[in-house]
């Protein structure tokens, strides 16, 4: 996300290194070049002028504190303008129980699947959520809600034989008071563009239910066309916020750093992963600290805290310390790992990797793992000495994998327990031999 913006404002930073001074001539061509690079990601050039414009107003003349670089002093300028710009805050859900949410946007936003997600984040605040399906327009988006609130145990509701959407959604309230459910999603039908007939289903849907919120789906990859659509749903509905999408695959993200200013609307939520664990409230501190290389730890921590069950966690370090670990346990953490969402989102958090490209090789290297072990049988992942030529000509051909994947796999975890086992008996010279081994071997997972 945002790779581009990055690499331009830090190039950006880069000149002004060795400055004693932050001066106008100094500046000028330091602030071009984050002028164009705010263009080339596609941030709407009233944005960008007036951004550049604030910058240099700030760096203007000022001193360079003691042990503080220029490019230092003004990382944390542009940073901070960054936070305005993108709106300062956390914004927040209203509180409101029954909470009401209706989600509108354009065909292939991602409307139904935020929907689903937005139920997750709900139901980890204390909600019982309830998802709405009121595309009618499109049966299968019904079925795909349908099959997303089953596989997260939400509640639900559809009205296959209805065309009537105000209807539905009246009928809708109802059912998830009698079920006990108190965040109620609507999904909304969507067009290729905004027409007549989108914004008044949507209005009578509105004024029937009556939301506490009202949020725009959109795409963010769409760039200045994300805002454009902002700019008319809002007028049309009255928007309370945004759910920016499809950020994962977006470089330039000039729709997170323009629509706010063009609309006035705060951004709630960002989407950045196809996976439902791929949904975070918008935070402009955190956003602003990944565009400039920075990272974001404390999501990251979030995250992991979320994902990982801390008495399964006791249990963990017990059978480390132990010396007790195996491949039941190994893939046991291979799945909690992949709950926090893709390797490449995780990286972006960390400080100085937002560029980092992996290839998709790790995400592949993590599969083939995952699959090795799950074509074991339980007693072959307890205890993994038992695993013969033929055992491990079968786990190749159930997971796909060649079996010399297979013997790197056994190979290398044979190491992790011996290096375990000498972290228990107090071995760290030994263990230190073992990771050089290790290393020369190859050290990774297949």
């Amino acid at each position: 996300m945002f790779e581009t913006l990055t690499e331009k404002l830090g190039q950006a930073m880069r000149n002004l290194r060795g400055v004693g001074r932050l001066t106008e001539e100094n500046m000028a061509e330091a602030l071009q070049e984050v002028r164009l690079a705010l263009l080339g990601a596609d941030v709407h050039f009233r944005v960008a002028r007036e951004f550049v414009e604030r910058v240099q107003a700030q760096c203007q003349g000022q001193e360079v504190l003691k042990g503080v670089t220029p490019g230092q002093q003004i990382v944390k300028i542009i940073h901070d303008e960054l936070v305005r710009l993108l709106g300062e805050g956390a914004p927040a859900l209203s509180g409101a129980k029954p909470l009401k949410v209706m989600l509108v946007g354009l065909h292939g936003s991602g409307k139904t699947t935020s929907a689903a997600k937005l139920g997750l984040v709900l139901r980890k605040r204390g909600y019982r959520p309830f998802l709405v399906a009121g595309d009618v327009q499109r049966p299968a988006a019904i079925d795909q809600l349908e099959i997303l609130a089953k596989q997260e145990t939400l509640g639900f509701y559809a009205d296959r034989a209805s065309k009537d959407v105000p209807a539905i959604g009246a009928a809708a309230l109802s059912a998830a008071a009698a079920a006990g459910c108190d965040a109620i999603i609507f999904d909304t039908a969507g067009r290729l563009q905004i027409d007549v007939e989108l914004i008044a289903e949507v209005k009578r849907l509105r004024d029937r239910v009556q939301p506490d919120e009202v949020l725009l789906v959109a795409d963010g990859a769409l760039g200045q066309e994300a805002v454009n659509v902002a700019k008319a749903f809002h007028e049309a509905v009255q928007l309370t916020g945004l759910v920016l999408t499809k950020l994962d695959g977006d470089a330039r993200g000039g729709a997170a750093l323009s629509i706010k200013t063009i609309t006035g609307v705060p951004i709630k939520f960002v989407g950045t992963g196809e996976k439902l664990a791929d949904f975070e409230p918008f935070y402009p501190d955190r956003l602003a600290s990944r565009i400039l290389g920075m990272g974001d730890v404390v999501s990251l921590v979030e995250k992991a805290q979320e994902t990982f069950d801390e008495k399964e966690a006791e249990k963990m370090a017990e059978k480390v310390r132990k010396a007790d670990f195996n491949l039941e346990d190994f893939l046991s953490q291979l799945q909690q790992v992949k709950k926090m969402g893709s390797m490449e989102s995780i990286m972006g958090m960390m400080p100085g990797m937002s560029g980092v490209k992996l290839g998709g090789n790790e995400e592949r290297q993590m599969g083939r793992a995952e699959a090795i072990i799950k074509s074991m049988t339980a007693q072959e992942r307890r205890k993994p000495e038992i695993i013969s030529g033929s055992r491990r000509q079968r786990i190749a051909q159930g997971s796909g994998t060649k079996i010399a994947e297979v013997n790197q796999l056994l190979k290398q975890f044979q190491q992790m327990q011996k290096m375990m086992k000498m972290m228990k008996g107090g071995g760290a010279k030994k263990m230190m031999r073992q990771m050089e081994a290790m290393k020369r071997g190859g050290g990774r997972f297949p």
